[in-house]
């Protein structure tokens, strides 16, 4: 009897030594106690691999991004890439012009974007519709560095303004006759049927409201562009056309249409490599124009939101992207060259610039639409 339990439980041993990999332990394992998980993660290591989180819950943060989408490749590689490393996360971008991702923002209440980049106009709308989160400049310590303007509009609840870009006049010398210094040379009658400036409903046509009220010598706020509108009138006989692109103007000096015209900065270079002999200048007394982010009302990780936006305005940043991408910095501490900075909204420029206030504009722009369209497009 002895002999037939010693021999049923060694039986069973037996058995339970050939099966125990397949059923005993739900992870697997080896003759060695380890699971297979422990094993192949040995086995990696001896190989020199890594192993890695994966992404989800215990893994790399993510950052949803709406922005412009312009020069991608420069961006990935300058803007995102460095953060990306340093804060151990993924920038998602989705990119495409301003109003269409606003519309998009404005009619998703569940929208997945932490952060969006926009135009001044736009990002003030998005403020008074309560789509974006009030920011806490206590959480921006390169806020402390912005130029004058930028600063007052992030006091002021505006936005966190990341470039900047102005308007002047760029003119063929030959054509004009004399030496254009300031946007009232733009009245002179030496100029009629010479001039062109840009259209109401694009970025700087508010801004041609706002030169005109100051050549009138009328605070805009106190009449609400009336005074403006008056002195827009006696612009007309000097002016030829508006234009929507700057790129419009390129056939417009070439063909000799228009002799000079107000421009934002950032177009210059294109009108001059195709007509080399009109000159810019930017008027000591200019307007500015930024494109601003915000942190939304759904953003996933504000705190990683908060540590972008300090990033997108670090002296570091600003000055890689002022050459990269020729961003007008607004941090008061980036540096340029003379060379650098042509072209550029940058240091006495930036400084001197007027912001327009587009909570007032936005408010005033259906009816500045209306006189714009009887007065100059009639």
């Amino acid at each position: 009897m002895k002999k037939l339990v010693l021999a049923a439980i060694l039986f069973a041993a037996m058995a339970v030594s050939a099966c125990g990999g397949a059923s005993g332990d739900p992870a697997g394992g080896n003759q060695n106690g380890e699971t297979t998980q422990q094993a192949e993660a040995a086995q990696k290591a001896e190989e020199g691999e890594k192993t890695q989180e994966p992404s989800g819950d215990g893994g790399s943060q993510k950052l949803v991004l709406s922005t412009f989408g312009l020069s991608e490749d420069i961006s990935a590689e300058e803007v995102y890439a460095p953060f990306e490393q340093e804060f151990n996360c993924e920038i998602v971008t989705e990119t495409g012009g301003t109003n269409d991702r606003y519309t998009k923002l404005a009619a998703d209440t569940q929208s997945s974007i932490d952060v969006i980049e926009l135009s001044q106009a736009m990002t003030s709308k998005g403020i008074a519709e309560g789509l974006f989160e009030e920011i806490d400049l206590s959480k921006l310590e390169n806020a402390a560095d912005l130029i004058t303007a930028a600063k007052t509009m992030a006091e002021e609840g505006q936005g966190v303004a990341y470039t900047i870009n102005s308007i002047g006049i760029i003119y063929n010398p030959d054509a004009v006759g004399f030496e254009i210094t300031s946007f009232d040379d733009l009245w002179d009658p030496r100029l009629e049927g010479m001039v062109s400036i840009p259209e109401i409903t694009t970025t700087f046509g508010p801004a041609m409201v706002y030169m005109a009220s100051d050549h009138a010598g009328v605070d805009i706020k106190s009449d609400n562009g009336e005074a403006a509108f008056q002195a827009l009138t006696e612009l007309k006989p000097n002016l030829v056309k508006t234009y929507a692109k700057s790129s419009d103007l390129i056939n417009m000096f070439t063909s000799g249409e228009v002799a000079a015209a107000v421009v934002g900065d950032f177009g210059v270079p294109t009108i001059q490599a195709a007509n080399p002999n009109v000159v810019y200048i930017s008027p000591a007394v200019t307007y500015a124009n930024f494109n601003i982010i915000s942190i939304t009302k759904n953003c996933k990780n504000k705190d990683l939101a908060y540590e972008y936006l300090n990033y997108r305005i670090s002296q570091e940043l600003q000055t890689k992207t002022g050459k990269a991408l020729n961003e007008g910095p607004t941090n008061s501490k980036v540096t340029f060259t003379e060379e650098e900075a042509a072209n550029m909204t940058y240091g006495a420029v930036a400084e001197g610039a007027k912001a327009l206030d587009y909570t007032f504009v936005n408010a005033q722009l259906n009816s500045w639409i209306d006189q714009w369209n009887r007065i100059i497009n009639n």
